[in-house]
């Protein structure tokens, strides 16, 4: 089973970069996006579907902003758009899927780029370490994809010093991203595999030569629950999709 996780930076963008030719050649199981910034009626569904794809979005209510989507080949047993909180759902975050045996959600967890985005970042973050917990009582394997917006160590970010007062990789996200860790009982799926530096996710679009130099950070996680982690066979960034300032990041796992 193969699964990608892909900050598209606007599905309507991607797909005019030849997004649909890398999905074919790609050929995933699941793919888990975020930040689409579109509804389903500004865009062709049915390109998603000819390739064999189940496809639940959940945009944001604000045109152009945020929103979450999954494509899965295997019909999913339920649905479920939002975490609980009206707030927060209004913004497109969070989108889960079940099947019989795990279940998989992409999460795009807010940006900040001032002071006042910080406190709604982290207190999205405190409230959706709390939804996981609770999740997990349902829901015991889970999948948990997305652009999460931290880096989580020095060896997921450039230049860890110059960026150590820099949002996405402040002393409380990364403290945050600890805990969810620990009190979820989450993997890092990629660290199984590859504890290399300059491993990065996403490059700036504000420093032109940041990608080719590999100046980049990892942001967007495959992170499973403690009672998959034997099942995973392979975890890995494919920095060569360029349709977007991220790489989709992947698992491969027995179900």
């Amino acid at each position: 089973m193969k699964l990608l996780s892909y900050n598209v930076n606007g599905i309507r963008a991607a797909l005019n970069k030849d997004f649909i030719t890398w999905l074919r050649a790609t050929n995933p199981d699941i793919l888990c996006l975020q930040e689409v910034k579109a509804n389903v009626d500004q865009f062709d569904v049915s390109q998603f579907e000819e390739l064999g794809y189940h496809n639940y979005w959940f945009p944001a209510e604000k045109k152009g902003y945020s929103g979450v989507a999954i494509l899965s080949k295997i019909a999913p047993n339920s649905i479920k758009c939002g975490c609980d909180n009206e707030f927060y759902d209004k913004e497109g975050r969070v989108i889960q899927v079940n099947f019989e045996n795990f279940s998989v959600l992409s999460v795009y967890v807010p940006s900040a780029t001032n002071i006042d985005r910080l406190g709604f970042k982290m207190d999205f973050c405190e409230y959706f370490l709390t939804y996981v917990k609770e999740l997990k009582k349902e829901f015991p394997n889970l999948i948990i994809n997305g652009d999460f917006n931290i880096c989580h160590t020095p060896i997921d970010i450039n230049d860890p010093v110059r960026n150590s007062k820099v949002s996405g990789f402040l002393p409380e996200e990364r403290e945050w991203l600890d805990r969810f860790l620990q009190e979820c009982n989450l993997v890092d799926s990629l660290r199984l595999f590859n504890q290399e530096p300059f491993q990065y996710s996403w490059w700036t679009y504000r420093v032109k030569t940041a990608r080719a130099n590999n100046k980049g950070w990892r942001i967007d996680y495959n992170f499973v629950t403690r009672t998959l982690e034997k099942k995973l066979q392979r975890a890995y960034i494919l920095t060569q999709a360029i349709h977007s300032d991220h790489a989709p990041v992947g698992i491969e796992f027995e179900l």
